[in-house]
């Protein structure tokens, strides 16, 4: 997982409400359990005019002029700003796979489904939790298309004029994306540990490690 310590990206504004992970991604992209792969597919009943699916050629697709993601300002943003309960619905987990290999680094909302906020540290996405008044004030920013810095070892967040807006993580959250440590990684830290029990295991009880 690729670590994440600072960001100074364009805002791509989402103004909806309990956009949940069948919006994110549609059902019939979850076949697959690569990681990969799924950014054309972000937001697709939206973002196209057709119905997508999986392995379809987007770039032959109608698109939905009006949805803010085709909008040319907004395309390359890495920053999603968007109203509250983003990610309810279903746990599935290609919700965040989508967003990040779209190129999304940080969400900025006021509230979120909580398996998707859990997925989304899993995945080396920062999901930020902001006052609804303070939400407010950065869309009329992003519509004029301000950038915004992200500073994740102060828990800041720095507008384009310079006002600091400081925001909460948790401080395990907050080592995971800064060292870009999945579950995976974050045992792998003790694999040192785990050679040595494994090791005096199997001088211990010699029988659970042999093959017949």
């Amino acid at each position: 997982m690729q670590a994440f310590t600072h960001l100074t990206s364009g805002v791509m504004p989402l103004d909806r409400a309990n956009v949940d992970t069948d919006a994110i991604i549609p059902k019939q992209f979850l076949k697959s359990i690569k990681r990969v792969g799924f950014g054309p597919y972000l937001f697709d009943d939206w973002r196209y005019l057709d119905r997508g699916e999986p392995d379809c050629d987007c770039s032959q697709r109608p698109i939905n002029t009006a949805f803010v993601l085709n909008q040319p300002q907004y395309q390359h943003a890495k920053i999603l700003l968007t109203r509250e309960n983003f990610g309810c619905g279903s746990s599935r987990e290609h919700a965040p796979w989508a967003l990040t290999d779209y190129g999304f680094q940080v969400i900025i909302a006021p509230s979120y489904a909580d398996i998707f906020y859990n997925n989304c540290f899993k995945n080396g996405l920062l999901p930020i939790i902001l006052e609804s008044s303070t939400i407010d004030n950065l869309f009329v920013d992003a519509y004029k298309g301000s950038e915004l810095t992200i500073d994740l070892a102060l828990q800041q967040i720095i507008t384009q004029t310079g006002e600091i807006i400081p925001f909460f993580l948790d401080e395990n959250r907050k080592f995971r994306l800064i060292n870009g440590l999945d579950d995976i990684g974050l045992s792998l830290q003790q694999a040192d540990k785990i050679r040595a029990y494994e090791a005096e295991r199997a001088q211990r009880a010699p029988w659970v490690f042999s093959i017949d």
